[in-house]
């Protein structure tokens, strides 16, 4: 086949063909514009997951750029105001020598230029570069702030998507058994063994263990376009199975765990953050009880006269009294404010880190006797019912209630599991583990 790109003139017009490769380089949606089909796909841990979005997340995007605007506000933060430069015509109707009304410098009574430079009072621009220094630490706060969200709602969900994908294989699983054991029933009832109604029953198991497939083939696809959504791709977009997560710690330290939320969990660090902007505002406030100054020259030109310069000195006079009092007791009630809500960050994080501990531990505890005790019992009470079917000592009907209790025992293994990484999850979290 001939390559498009090799088309001769007057098969394809020069604008055209230019047109067609830049649709299919270029084009949004396009194959290319996905990635190369041989890159693997995201999916298989949560870490991966995680590092994608650290550069497609449209969201932590947004709070990375604000943070590094922030920094940006620094340095223009304890600059000078710019310099005035003005112009000044003086009797530009000329009624004093009696000529005609003019607008251009030199053609007046007095042209007078000048130059201002304002100036601060003393420490405020110290003042404005602390504040802005201030207001930048508390937007990297925000901004590992929102990393941790994201991260943690990233590994939440992939823990989701983790325990549908084994509840599938769990599920086709025990469809397979019943299938082979309605075979078995079939084989049964043809001969006289075993009545319609156990072939029936039978039946209704395998239509309910299908539905349950379909649901939990839903629900898994609803799981992935969830992710594929937080890293900023389509919907679509192909997932990796899942493998199988790192092992559970066997024991967390609760005060280990407090002392590290105290001082590392994010939320609580962007309140702190908050305080020292409030305090930088607060001397802010105070400080424009003194003046701010100006400073200027200006340079006097007449009409058919000599040039003179003139120096000025400007001095704000802090008159307004009551306003400032006011914006006083405004920063006083802000930093009470932001000392609250540090403090509520605190309460409510050491809460939250309490139910996730304690969450944690009850799964831990429940995991264990569901894997060394009743998984085994069932698992044994399964094999001897179908090896006392095979000797005719019971019915069908035992045999599937064996079946179900074991898939039933897997299932709540399963959910136990995903709980307990949930609340690790969420102690990592409030941990601030997740950077």
């Amino acid at each position: 086949m001939k390559s498009i790109f090799a088309a001769p003139s007057s098969h394809l017009p020069r604008p055209a063909t230019l047109a067609l490769v830049l649709a299919l380089t270029l084009g949004s949606g396009g194959a290319w514009s996905q990635g190369s089909p041989d890159a693997p796909a995201l999916g298989a841990s949560p870490e991966t997951l995680i590092d994608h979005a650290r550069q497609s997340n449209p969201g932590f995007a947004a709070a990375r750029a604000e943070a590094l605007a922030a920094q940006e506000r620094v340095t223009p933060a304890g600059a000078l105001p710019d310099p005035t430069f003005e112009v000044e015509l003086m009797d530009a109707t000329n009624t004093m020598n009696g000529r005609s009304a003019s607008l251009l410098p030199g053609q007046v009574g007095e042209t007078r230029y000048r130059i201002t430079q304002p100036l601060p009072g003393w420490g405020k621009r110290e003042l404005a570069v602390k504040a802005a220094t201030a207001q930048a630490t508390q937007a990297d706060a925000m901004r590992d702030t929102s990393w941790a969200e994201l991260a943690a709602k990233i590994e939440t969900l992939w823990l989701r998507y983790y325990a549908a994908d084994r509840e599938h294989a769990l599920t086709r699983e025990g469809l397979t058994l019943l299938q082979s054991l309605e075979q078995l029933s079939l084989a049964r009832y043809e001969l006289g063994l075993l009545p319609q109604q156990a072939v029936l029953r039978m039946q209704r198991e395998i239509t309910a263990q299908r539905l349950a497939l379909v649901e939990v083939e839903q629900r898994r696809k609803g799981l992935a376009a969830g992710l594929n959504g937080l890293l900023g791709r389509a919907h679509d977009a192909p997932l990796a199975p899942p493998d199988n997560p790192a092992p559970l710690p066997e024991r967390l330290e609760a005060t280990v765990l407090f002392e590290a939320a105290a001082s590392a969990n994010p939320e609580v660090n962007a309140a702190g953050s908050g305080i020292d902007v409030a305090s930088a505002e607060r001397e802010r406030t105070y400080r424009n009880r003194l003046p701010d100054f100006a400073v200027g020259v200006r340079n006097n030109r007449p009409y058919e006269g000599k040039a003179s310069w003139d120096v000025m000195f400007e001095v704000m006079i802090p008159l307004q009294q009551s306003s400032r009092r006011a914006r006083e007791r405004e920063a006083e009630y802000m930093l009470l404010a932001a000392e609250a809500r540090r403090e509520d960050a605190r309460a409510r994080t050491s809460g939250e880190l309490g139910s996730a501990w304690s969450m944690y531990v009850q799964g831990r505890e429940t995991l264990r006797l569901l894997q060394h005790t009743l998984l085994p019992q069932a698992q044994a009470t399964r094999d001897a019912s179908q090896a006392a079917l095979a000797s005719g000592k019971v019915d069908f009907d035992s045999v599937i209630e064996a079946e179900r209790q074991l898939i039933d025992i897997r299932t709540r293994q399963l959910q136990t599991e995903l709980e307990t990484r949930l609340a690790l999850t969420e102690i990592r979290k409030l941990t601030g583990e997740f950077k």
